[in-house]
């Protein structure tokens, strides 16, 4: 059975991203700058459906939410869209830069029994979406 939780999702690499965080903290921003400056596809924004389907977490938009992005300043727009992606990293956004520790040890994600990598991370730092990009390198 799904379950839905506030959060983004995008698939790079074909590999999926959950991005969670509180209202204001960069989702939807952090998702548009992975879809326009590495191609990532949106999977889901604001609203993310999560499912265990054998021991894989698979991520996906409920139908009404699919193929919108929230984009601040312009409002609600249509993106390309992959309807279900398995979810490989978590970014957890914090409030502040300092927020991040600089020698973190590995974190995990426990979402329906099963285990997945986990960052936390700043999104409105500059280097925020290269940090994504390098977590799923290290994978």
């Amino acid at each position: 059975m799904a379950i839905n939780i506030h959060a983004s999702c995008v698939c790079l690499n074909n590999k999926g991203i959950l991005i969670l965080g509180e209202s204001g903290l960069g989702k939807s921003d952090l998702s548009l700058r992975l879809i326009m400056e590495r191609g990532a596809k949106l999977v889901a924004d604001d609203r993310v459906d999560l499912e265990n389907i054998n021991g894989q977490i698979m991520a996906s938009a409920p139908k009404i939410l699919q193929g919108l992005l929230e984009v601040r300043g312009l409002g609600i727009i249509h993106q390309p869209f992959i309807k279900d992606v398995p979810i490989n990293l978590i970014v957890r956004l914090v409030n502040h830069y300092k927020d991040v520790e600089r020698l973190p040890d590995p974190v995990f994600y426990e979402i329906e029994g099963a285990r997945i990598n986990q960052i936390s991370l700043y999104s409105f730092e500059p280097s925020a979406v290269l940090k994504v990009v390098a977590a799923l390198t290290l994978l």
